[in-house]
């Protein structure tokens, strides 16, 4: 019986801690900081209208593009879609960090259930030099690297002690 409450433990910890740390990071960005990612991928803020907004359906020769930025058959692109898409200098970083997420909560998890809490520091230190590359140029990207594994590691804690103490 004990085997299942710490698989249920890890299962609450690695699955639980994800809306809890995505909540915590959409709490933490303010809305100037979102506003200025958003711009920097040419999107627009939520319930944000660009002044020069038009209706696509008014007019029947509006273009649409694919995810590649490729326009749909038939249609000519502008000069400006007819260059090469190029790469933010954000893209593709802190990929992957839903699953780092899960594995960092089972490794906290496991190591407070095996009575070894140094293991922690570990997870972290493995988490932090695998970031490093992609956080050093970053200072947004490592604020949100530095909040949402606060969050993960707190979550896991909180809800392994809870379980050690209740169930186990």
């Amino acid at each position: 019986m004990e085997a299942l409450w710490i698989a249920l433990t890890v299962v609450v910890a690695c699955f639980g801690g994800w809306p809890v740390t995505a909540g915590i990071l959409r709490l933490s960005q303010s809305h100037t900081v979102a506003a200025i990612e958003l711009s920097e991928n040419n999107q627009q803020f939520p319930n944000q209208q660009p002044e020069n907004a038009q209706d696509p359906a008014a007019d029947s020769t509006a273009e649409f593009e694919t995810s590649a930025g490729v326009t749909a058959p038939g249609l000519e692109p502008t000069e400006a879609e007819s260059s090469p898409p190029t790469a933010s200098p954000h893209a593709g970083v802190l990929r992957g960090g839903l699953l780092i997420g899960m594995l960092e909560r089972a490794a906290v998890v496991l190591a407070i259930l095996s009575n070894q809490p140094v293991a922690i520091a570990y997870v972290v230190a493995i988490k932090g030099l695998g970031r490093y590359p992609e956080l050093k140029g970053a200072p947004a990207a490592s604020e949100r690297f530095i909040i949402g594994t606060l969050a993960s590691l707190l979550w896991a804690a909180a809800v392994t002690v809870l379980a050690k103490v209740l169930l186990l």
